[in-house]
């Protein structure tokens, strides 16, 4: 058995290929504004504000015509329902043949992992 790093570094390059053919051209980044701002009603730049680049993002979602001013468009509903069909697709085939409980007791050991280094 290889150690726990190994399969950290392996899901992680596996997740992010997946995820940047199902987000078709937009960035992870862009994906986690569009999303905010289609499943928050209230404040979604406060929501998003720990993380880098999303000012960026958030100009590219005007750009691309998916928002504005705090409102997706309706071209920007669109594009998260289709994007947001094939982020729950990756995130299914991830999970499969996983259960409720060995998805929260993995989910509760890395998180001890990240405490005791953290």
């Amino acid at each position: 058995m290889r150690p726990i790093g190994y399969y950290l570094k392996q899901l992680d390059n596996l997740l992010e290929d997946s995820m940047e053919r199902a987000l078709d051209g937009v960035t992870r980044r862009e994906w986690q504004a569009l999303n905010t701002y289609a499943t928050l009603s209230e404040r979604p730049e406060q929501a998003m504000s720990p993380f880098d680049g999303i000012e960026e993002a958030v100009a590219k979602l005007r750009e691309r015509g998916w928002l504005d001013g705090d409102a997706l468009t309706g071209e920007g509903r669109q594009a998260h329902t289709r994007i947001a069909e094939r982020v729950n697709g990756i995130r299914k085939r991830t999970l499969d043949g996983i259960g409720d409980e060995e998805y929260v007791a993995t989910v509760g050991v890395l998180n001890r992992m990240c405490d005791n280094l953290g």
